[in-house]
């Protein structure tokens, strides 16, 4: 039997390490990292910006929140109350994260206004208006896509049992031929309104309205969802 050296043993032992490294190697090329997550698609928008401060500040908003322009808050036509939307500058690639708590803007062309400070951080406080890119980050409800305007309903009542809804709706039919029972969940259970019609801007429904209550109906305007 061989005797080995400290020389000998110190290579032999090398060369089992460096054997079982290469045992145990995976070459370069055959390691695959699983591919990247596609990006959730949202909901997005592109169009003006405006923005709006001093003469709405102390206010009450459509969401019934009083408007601060401090926050990080906007307006827009369509997306529900309380959404949260990243607005980018177009012009120059600065975005802010919103909350929509009102309504607006109604200039022509224009598809969001938002608070004094929110314009502030993606500087257009001095044009005053710019373009930009709208994506829905979390909202009420999930949203296909963000509708170009609204449209509303009047609601003639609200029970809990769906029973007392039939009977409004069969009076109601009488005289009208757009009546429907909207069944709505919330956190005291599901509650059934009954809704009259479609209406394209807010203006017409405020009129039916008007002619409703002076008929001794009691009406609230609602969105229509």
């Amino acid at each position: 039997m061989k005797h080995l050296n400290a020389y000998d043993f110190r290579n032999a032992a090398s060369g089992l390490a460096l054997a079982g490294l290469s045992a145990c190697a995976v070459p370069a090329e055959r390691v695959k990292l699983p591919p990247a997550p596609l990006p959730e698609s949202r909901a997005a928008q592109t169009g003006i910006a405006s923005w709006y401060g001093p003469g709405f500040h102390g206010q009450a908003t459509a969401s019934g929140a009083i408007y601060n322009q401090y926050d990080l808050t906007a307006a827009h036509q369509t997306l529900p109350l309380g959404s949260r939307v990243l607005v980018t500058n177009l012009s120059n690639g600065k975005s802010i994260e919103v909350q929509v708590n009102d309504r607006g803007p109604f200039a022509k062309e224009r598809i969001i206004d938002l608070s004094h400070a929110a314009a502030q951080s993606i500087d257009m406080i001095g044009p005053g208006t710019a373009p930009v890119r709208i994506e829905v980050m979390e909202a009420p409800h999930r949203i296909q896509a963000i509708r170009a305007s609204l449209e509303y309903t009047l609601q003639l009542g609200s029970f809990a049992k769906l029973e007392n809804a039939r009977q409004m709706r069969d009076r109601l039919r009488q005289l009208f031929s757009e009546i429907a029972i909207v069944p709505t969940q919330s956190s005291n259970g599901t509650y059934f309104r009954v809704q009259l019609g479609t209406y394209s801007n807010r203006a017409a429904a405020e009129e039916k309205a008007r002619q409703l209550a002076q008929n001794g109906y009691s009406v609230i305007i609602m969105e229509k969802q």
